[in-house]
């Protein structure tokens, strides 16, 4: 019998086994490579799950953008157009699935909280032969990963992309410009919209309210800045605000922990 050809490209190998587990870093050949860099549209056969130890994803999707900090695991379901941006990733880690194992795992592109279970399973198969079929204890770990994966709490990391083409106008200058000290009004100029209008057709088309949108447009670029070495006092002070303790006060209300101790390991 003609054996299968190794893939050059695990994420689209159909014929392989259910699990692919492969660590990731910046060394040229990697077939999860990060560092610091650009992945323009793409999508894949197989499901993935991916994580950081160090730096900041950027995952944007036709319904929106999300963030992957450090230890958290960003979830893509098969054949989910998306681009990707790396910031100073040194290590971390991927997992693909066949279409067949996802029945159970979200429908929507997301951030999970990853517990050292999951981190320490996922780092047993990462070490397994990729393109080899799995033994009984390892199909055995597979299946408790795909548990973990879909016991995962969510963190709410996401950024909707509105449907209405004024908003997304609007919405596109913002993302090219988080840092732009605009008021409401001359945002929603660019749309031709009124303030009011803004503020109310953003908050039926995202479920979020213009003020928390722009806010976490903010986060997400402030979070991309300090993990490419940028000081809580240079990120502040390019949002104008009046001082870094105001920064890290809205920080704080908004994710819960500061930013040094948000983006360093849980």
């Amino acid at each position: 019998m003609e054996s299968t050809p190794t893939p050059t490209d695990f994420s689209e190998w159909q014929e392989g086994p259910e699990l692919i587990a492969l660590s990731g870093g910046d060394e040229a050949g990697r077939e999860y490579r990060l560092g610091t860099r650009e992945y323009d549209w793409h999508s894949h056969a197989r499901a993935q799950l991916f994580c950081v130890n160090d730096g900041l994803i950027h995952v944007q999707t036709p319904r929106g953008s999300w963030l992957l900090p450090p230890h958290r695991a960003g979830y893509m379901p098969p054949d989910t157009p998306h681009r990707v941006r790396v910031s100073g990733a040194l290590s971390g880690w991927s997992v693909f699935l066949l279409p067949s194992c996802c029945g159970l795992l979200p429908s929507q592109p997301c951030v999970l909280a990853i517990s050292p279970l999951l981190r320490e399973l996922v780092r047993r198969a990462a070490s397994w032969q990729a393109d080899a079929p799995h033994q009984p204890e390892q199909r055995r770990i597979a299946a408790v990963i795909l548990d973990e994966i879909r016991q995962a709490p969510r963190e709410a990391l996401h950024l909707p992309m509105p449907s209405d083409p004024r908003l997304q106008k609007i919405a596109r200058a913002m993302l090219a410009d988080p840092a732009a000290n605009y008021s409401t009004e001359e945002w929603a100029a660019r749309g031709a919209l009124s303030g009011r209008s803004l503020r109310r057709l953003i908050q039926a088309d995202t479920g979020m309210s213009f003020t928390r949108w722009r806010q976490q447009a903010q986060l997400a670029w402030a979070m991309e800045q300090l993990a490419s070495g940028r000081t809580v006092a240079q990120v502040s002070d390019a949002l104008d605000y009046a001082s870094p303790s105001n920064f890290i006060a809205m920080f704080r209300r908004a994710l819960g922990a500061p930013p040094a101790q948000y983006l360093a390991s849980r």
